[in-house]
């Protein structure tokens, strides 16, 4: 990795019993690692702070132009009609997509890191409220009149050029809900199912399983299901039952919350 790479910490490292500093994974060295660098510098990088800055000006302009004004962008072309609107949706998405793809990674390197699982709750936040005022954007499209979307496809080049989307987007059009109901879904997400399901990731990444005296993490253990001896693989079933065992009533309020959400 380069040096101005984020310091992940190495997947070997992951796979380390807490209780014994020789690595447990099969002896395969040093494993690879994610090279976010392409992304952004650190989680501290200042071209990182700089883009949530520029997603958020960004939505609140495109909310401020294109809100309510998207029927009448479908019956013109050029720099005032859809495929324009359309255009700069893309741009917003895929700088909030960069964002959080990075924010994904270097949370997902390691889950038990309150470092990295506070970064990344910190990017959701701020990505859902920029998400917030671009919502109206494709249910705002569902609305528009089928015959009225086909004719700024055929007329508009810039708009056509985007008829994958459009066509995939309108399908969702049967089963849209208000517009107030679907922005408290979206709002809510973070604090809803996305806190549940990292509540069960990092749970699961801090769980310990004791195989013949050795301490080890989930996939380890998992590992040893694979084993074509078929005691290590009753061993480490045993051991994977046993803490699932003590920790159901978790597992049973995440599986029953979400199921009712």
């Amino acid at each position: 990795m380069s040096e101005n790479s984020p310091n992940l910490t190495p997947l070997s490292e992951l796979f380390r019993s807490p209780s014994d500093p020789a690595s447990v994974n099969d002896g395969l060295g040093e494993l690879p690692e994610w090279d976010l660098a392409d992304l952004y510098a650190a989680m501290d990088a200042p071209e990182l702070e700089a883009d949530l800055q520029k997603a958020a000006d960004d939505s609140v302009a495109f909310e401020k132009r294109w809100k309510g004004g998207l029927e009448t962008a479908a019956h013109t072309d050029g720099d005032e009609g859809l495929g324009t609107a359309l255009r700069q949706f893309e741009a917003l998405e895929e700088l909030m997509g960069r964002i959080v793809s990075y924010a994904g990674l270097t949370y997902f390197s390691d889950t038990t890191d309150p470092a990295r699982a506070k970064f990344y709750g910190d990017i959701q936040t701020k990505i859902t409220d920029v998400g917030s005022r671009l919502l109206f954007f494709p249910l705002e499209l569902n609305r528009i009149e089928d015959g009225v979307i086909d004719a700024a496809m055929e007329n508009d080049p810039a708009a056509a050029h985007y008829s994958p989307w459009l066509i995939d987007l309108r399908k969702d059009k049967p089963y849209q809900l208000e517009d107030r109901i679907e922005k408290l879904f979206h709002e809510k997400s973070v604090t809803g199912h996305g806190a549940w399901n990292r509540l069960f990731d990092e749970t699961m990444a801090a769980l310990r399983f004791t195989i013949d005296g050795e301490v080890l993490t989930l996939e380890p253990t998992l590992n040893k299901l694979q084993s074509p001896d078929g005691d290590e693989r009753r061993t480490a079933a045993k051991a994977l039952s046993k803490t699932f065992e003590e920790n159901i009533r978790t597992f049973t309020l995440i599986t029953n919350t979400l199921a009712k959400e």
